[in-house]
């Protein structure tokens, strides 16, 4: 594949750097932070991530344990953030080669028509299952989430981003 002009050649990820990333922000949504409609789902987002930028690295049996685990955490509807982490994961790979083309601003604009039909699907199993119209400001999720995708890509990427033996003329 023939790199875009001016963009920086990655060092190859770690897979221990994968998973600690995804053990910290699953860590970070088991925190009580009062369960608001509009906060960003972000072990979603680190799930479509890494999905995106490395498919072969992240499988769907990741996404839906983790789901489960949130899901029992929540105390959701068994299988609601399981099944939503599985399309995300699943809508990330088959997109990965298209979209490794572009910046993560342009990325981002690609990634919220994902991010709000997850949102909606959850909303959705919720309001099936019984549940009450959250309201509108479920809305603001997904956006808050394209949001933060250019910080997030450049959180998670940094470490690829370090020379490969570092000296005097490579602070990096």
């Amino acid at each position: 594949m023939i790199m875009p002009r001016g963009q920086q050649l990655l060092m190859p990820v770690k897979p221990g750097f994968i998973v600690f990333s995804i053990a910290l922000v699953f860590l970070l949504s088991l925190l009580p932070l009062g369960g608001f409609v509009w906060m960003p789902d972000l072990l979603m987002m680190v799930l479509a991530f890494w999905a995106l930028h490395h498919p072969h690295r992240l499988g769907m049996g990741v996404a839906f344990v983790l789901g489960l685990g949130v899901d029992v955490q929540q105390t959701a509807l068994l299988g609601q953030h399981a099944l939503t982490y599985v399309l995300v994961v699943y809508a990330s790979q088959r997109a990965s080669r298209r979209m490794m083309w572009f910046s993560p601003l342009t990325q981002a604009l690609q990634v919220l028509p994902m991010f709000a039909g997850a949102h909606l699907l959850q909303m959705l199993i919720r309001m099936v299952a019984g549940g009450m119209f959250p309201g509108f400001s479920v809305a603001l999720a997904p956006v808050l989430e394209t949001l933060l995708w250019p910080l997030l890509s450049a959180v998670l990427l940094a470490p690829q981003r370090r020379a490969p033996d570092a000296d005097s003329n490579r602070p990096l």
